[in-house]
This record gives structure tokens, C-alpha cells and sequence, in this order.
């Protein structure tokens, strides 16, 4: 399963080519609940979250909210359209208070120029990006409904967990259950049924808010292609 590093770009880029790119953008401020932009927008850059959480989606022509990834502090939104110059192919929304940096697209590949390893983290991210949606298209072709949450709930694990022993791992951020049910793809009535019988099992717990993998090994079972 791939692992979200925090604190981190997802690619890996050192921190002073990071903070070089990013140094002179201007600052964008997000409350919890609102958009950074919205899928079919102009993509004039990308942005850097310093701080906070976002959730990246898309929306059916039914109008159904399908969650594509969830993001924290380190993480890139908005390369492709920096890349193609094409519109926004997803919506951003911060899930809480969030900071982020900016940088134009003419900034971006100025600095790049003058720091080629910047295009080697874009090729990896590029191909991780790939890798995702591969997987995303083989578990909801391959995957019952229950190996999809599953799989859901070990990619936040592995973005957003905390070993607390025994080899359990805490997911710290509090997600609903209609977040779950938008990540897998799924009707929320299917992720309470399935997360009340992981909790009689003894697979899943709820502690204060946050969800808990008391049997990651059982999660990684089912969530098998």
C-alpha cells in the first residue's frame, strides 16, 4: 500500500529545493469546509500544504462525491495543470484549517531550470500518481465492497497512523463515515454495516473519534486483489 510521508513532498524532494520553489509564494489561508479550487478551473500552479488537511475529489454526473485522496502538511495539490496547462481534473477542499504556499507555473519551471533534480521529483511523482490510479482501478473492478474499505483504511493507516502496540495503529484524523464511503466508493449504509461487524470481530475500534486498526493482518486479508 502506498504511504503518504508527513512532513514531506510525496515524492521525496529535499527540503531546501522545497522551500527554494515555495520561499517567495504568496500564503493562502483555508477554513475547514472551503475550496482551493474546483475541478474544470483554470491551473495557473500548484500549491504546498504547510499546514492542515485537504481532501482531493471528484463528482459524478449523478453528483455523487468521490474522495481521490486525502493530504496532509508536505503534500503537492495542482501539479498537473502546472505541467499541461490544462483545467483542474479534481476539487480541493480543506477538511480543516489550512495554510499552503503558492507558486505560478512560470515560477515553477524558472526555478526548475535552474534546479534540474525538480523534474526528477516530478517524474516520480508523475509515476506514483499512475500507480494510485492503477490500484484504484483494480480494486474497484477486483474488490468486493468490504476489501475496499479495507483498503481504504490501511492507506490512511500507512498516511496517518500511529503504532500504539501491539500492532495496532491509530488513524489520527477523525473521518465520518461518508468520508470512508467516498474514498472506497461506496454507499455510507455499507461502511456502517461493515465497520459494526469488524468492531463485533474486533478487527476495527472507535476511540475517542478516531478509528482504530486493532487487526491490520485481518484488513490486509481481504483487501488482497
Amino acid at each position: 500500500m502506498a504511504k503518504l510521508p508527513p512532513g514531506n513532498f510525496i515524492a521525496g524532494l529535499p527540503t531546501d529545493l522545497s522551500a527554494g520553489l515555495f520561499c517567495k509564494g504568496p500564503p493562502t489561508r483555508l477554513t475547514a469546509g472551503q475550496l482551493l479550487f474546483s475541478e474544470g478551473d483554470p491551473g495557473d500552479g500548484c500549491y504546498r500544504i504547510d499546514a492542515g488537511l485537504v481532501k482531493v475529489t471528484t463528482m459524478s454526473l449523478a453528483g455523487s462525491e468521490r474522495i481521490l485522496a486525502i493530504l496532509g502538511a508536505g503534500s503537492i495539490v495542482g501539479e498537473l495543470s502546472t505541467i499541461d496547462e490544462a483545467p483542474r481534473t479534481a476539487t480541493v477542499m480543506a477538511l480543516r484549517d489550512s495554510e499552503l504556499s503558492f507558486v505560478s507555473r512560470v515560477k515553477f519551471f524558472e526555478f526548475a531550470d535552474r534546479h534540474p533534480d525538480v523534474y526528477k521529483y516530478l517524474m516520480r511523482l508523475l509515476a506514483r500518481r499512475l500507480r494510485e490510479t492503477d490500484g484504484v482501478i483494480a480494486a474497484s473492478s477486483f474488490l468486493s465492497v468490504k476489501g475496499r474499505l479495507a483498503r481504504t483504511m490501511l492507506t490512511l493507516a500507512d498516511a496517518f497512523g500511529k503504532e500504539v502496540g501491539a500492532g495496532r495503529i491509530v488513524i489520527r484524523q477523525r473521518l465520518s463515515q461518508s468520508d470512508l464511503a467516498a474514498m472506497s466508493g461506496t454507499a455510507r449504509e455499507n461502511v456502517n454495516r461493515i465497520l459494526n461487524e469488524w468492531q463485533s470481530e474486533g478487527v476495527v475500534r472507535r476511540i475517542a473519534g478516531f478509528y482504530c486498526l486493532e487487526c491490520p493482518a485481518a484488513l490486509n486479508e481481504v483487501s488482497r486483489l
